[in-house]
């Protein structure tokens, strides 16, 4: 099933356009196309009204002097606060633009005023589905730029949770890409003061100060954010007999292949909620809002307040399921069942999260299955079926005390495996006899498809 899913989409009439995608009666109409580094490309174009994103891929890349291979890369989205669509290229920008109230009354929240108010804006940005191994093989400059500064944006917004010292180690490689090389005269406290919140998340060095800082400050000495990235500038390891073009080439691989340890890389990003653990006898049950990041490699769900990972799973390691609410002020349900520990015992766990986006969730989760069933090389008959697990070594440095990208599992309010509908049990988790029957090791031919009319990509 592709990844979202939109049925019933009418097409209002008489809506007024603003923001990206203007309107115009006039056979030319203006176009403003959005990069992750906030700049913007302004593009002329004929015939808005049945114009594609495909079509106008390839006159942004050529404004861009991007090779072909771009169009697998990159892919046209459109953002506002409350949802973001990647387009396919067979997609006509203008029509879902019209279709956007639509799009905000199903799939989120938004008040009246708000669904009226709100202005997408057209943006091109990484496709979810170009896979982190072909990155590592882009060796055109243009694109290698693109897919850094979109990586270097989320990690500074929050969007990819990572702990100091990688954003350290991170940020010590966007000074040597964007500054040059170390230079001791030039680079120094002065330098990085100004320049601090383009380099490392707002953040976390708001949630490394405060008080505790206070208290740090009156034992040992307390370095600043500025001489640590300065020091971890100093100590880069430049690559030898190297020219500029050939050093930032290998500097944009650094800075992707250490995001790439992060299972929500790339991922298309979702709202929900999730139930808060009870802390104590007087306290109520609420809600914690949440995002769930969606990628090729599995789901994270990560907690939108602290900027934290909750849960992340590999696809090999969840199932899952999708019902929808009757009540249309209720929200859909996304199930994510893995396997956990309670009191000692092995048990399967349910996590439920609440949200008006559940079934895009699931038909994403779908997809993602579904294309890397298609990529992988057909296995032999005698072979093993069964996905082989996440190699360790790839996360092995995140296995950190009080670490952002690690699982939380205590902060989350869980279900154990429920036997039939009718008594709670705890079992052995066997993905095989899950209480969900969509998961990797059943294969796609066991999926429930959704109906459908009109599909996007979900981001």
């Amino acid at each position: 099933m592709d990844p979202s899913e939109v049925t019933n989409m009418l097409e209002p009439a008489g809506h007024s356009q603003r923001g990206s995608v203007s309107s115009s009666a006039v056979r030319h109409s203006e176009v403003l196309i959005y990069l992750v580094n906030n700049s913007v490309i302004q593009l002329s174009v004929e015939s808005l009204s049945s114009l594609t994103a495909g079509e106008l891929a390839r006159t942004v890349r050529e404004a861009l002097r991007l090779p072909d291979q771009a169009h697998e890369v990159f892919s046209f989205w459109l953002i506002s606060p409350f949802l973001e669509l990647q387009l396919k290229p067979k997609h006509c920008p203008y029509k879902l633009r019209r279709q956007w109230p639509d799009l905000l009354y199903r799939f989120t929240k938004c008040s009246a005023d708000e669904i009226v108010h709100d202005e997408p804006t057209l943006q091109y940005r990484k496709n979810v589905f170009f896979p982190k191994s072909k990155e590592m093989q882009i060796q055109d400059d243009g694109i290698l730029r693109l897919l850094y500064e979109e990586a270097k944006c989320n990690i500074l917004e929050g969007r990819y949770p990572y702990d100091l010292e990688d954003c350290l180690q991170l940020g010590a490689l966007a000074c040597r890409i964007e500054f040059g090389p170390f230079d001791l005269e030039q680079h120094n406290l002065a330098f990085l003061r100004g320049k601090i919140e383009t380099l490392l998340p707002a953040h976390l060095c708001k949630k490394h100060g405060g008080l505790l800082a206070a208290f740090r400050s009156r034992g040992a000495k307390h370095h600043s954010y500025e001489e640590m990235l300065l020091e971890s500038f100093r100590q880069l390891v430049e690559a030898a007999a190297c020219e500029e073009t050939g050093a930032l080439k290998l500097l944009y691989h650094q800075y992707l292949q250490k995001c790439h340890i992060l299972l929500y890389y790339g991922s298309a990003m979702f709202t929900g909620q999730i139930d808060k653990p009870v802390q104590s006898f007087l306290q109520r049950n609420g809600r914690k809002p949440v995002t769930i990041a969606i990628s090729l490699d599995g789901v994270s769900v990560m907690d939108s307040k602290e900027k934290c990972v909750l849960l992340a799973l590999c696809y090999h390691e969840l199932s899952w399921e999708y019902t929808s609410s009757e009540d249309e002020d209720t929200d859909d349900i996304l199930w994510l069942e893995f396997d956990g520990e309670e009191g000692g015992a092995i048990v399967n766990k349910l996590l439920k999260i609440y949200s008006k986006q559940a079934e895009l969730m699931s038909g994403m989760i779908e997809y993602c299955i579904d294309f890397n069933g298609a990529a992988e090389t057909p296995p032999a008959q005698d072979a093993v079926v069964a996905k082989p697990p996440r190699p360790k070594e790839k996360r092995g440095k995140l296995k950190r005390q009080n670490s952002v990208v690690c699982n939380q599992i205590h902060q989350l309010l869980t279900i154990d495996y429920v036997e039939e509908g009718k008594e709670i049990k705890r079992v052995k988790p066997k993905r095989a006899a899950s209480f969900f029957t969509r998961q990797v090791s059943q294969g796609p031919a066991s999926y429930n498809t959704v109906a459908i009319s009109e599909t996007l990509e979900q981001g």
